[in-house]
């Protein structure tokens, strides 16, 4: 049992250090001796779990990426009852969360989106598995707030939510072009003005 466990936190440090060097440098920048560094483990321990680097960033993408989104999306619904109020709250997180950064990288799934996506095959079909679960996430949400009278009935929650989403990412990407996370708190404020839009009149507010 122990070894069990160990060799699941070993792979779970692998991991983790593998998302972070992915997040500062890119998947093609990645550098096997540099997650060795950060592990100390040995190169054959590493290839032990993940027999080269690609079944290591599609690992990455399965296991890390896909949780925290889910974990992080679905969390913050289940703290409102009203998905719009919860978006508008998730979208102030995170521009406030980036303000200090001494570097802003974006959004991890972004970055990955515009580097791989595109070649290879593999990495594309599962950033489009993370992208359509957040993506269902916020038309589940907003078809609930139809049901309890929130959000307007008129507005088609699919489109809407991949509108959303999409401006999300687009939001992210615009700010690390720039080096500007100071952009966050002006585009996410835009954005949440918009998710006004959406409420009923009896549930229309002045503030957010």
């Amino acid at each position: 049992m122990a070894t069990e466990r160990n060799a699941e936190q070993t792979r779970t440090r692998i991991l983790e250090a593998a998302r972070e060097e992915i997040f500062q440098n890119g998947y093609q920048g990645m550098r096997i001796d540099a997650i060795l560094q950060k592990t100390k483990l040995a190169k054959g321990a590493l290839y032990h779990y993940f027999p080269n680097k690609l079944a290591l960033g599609y690992a990455v993408v399965d296991e890390v990426l896909m949780g925290h989104f889910q974990t992080a999306w679905a969390e913050f619904f289940q703290q409102h009852n009203d998905p719009l109020t919860t978006l508008q709250q998730m979208f102030v997180f995170k521009a406030e969360s980036f303000q200090n950064a001494a570097s802003f990288n974006g959004c991890p799934m972004n970055n990955l989106n515009q580097e791989m996506a595109a070649i290879d095959d593999g990495f594309h079909q599962r950033l489009e598995q993370v992208f359509e679960n957040a993506h269902m996430t916020i038309v589940s949400a907003l078809e609930d707030g139809q049901a309890n009278g929130i959000v307007r009935k008129d507005i088609d929650p699919v489109k809407i939510s991949m509108f959303i989403f999409s401006s999300y990412q687009g939001i992210m990407g615009a700010a690390k072009c720039m080096q500007a996370p100071e952009l966050l708190v002006d585009l996410f404020g835009t954005l949440n003005d918009y998710i006004d839009t959406l409420r009923t009149p009896k549930n229309i507010r002045t503030k957010h």
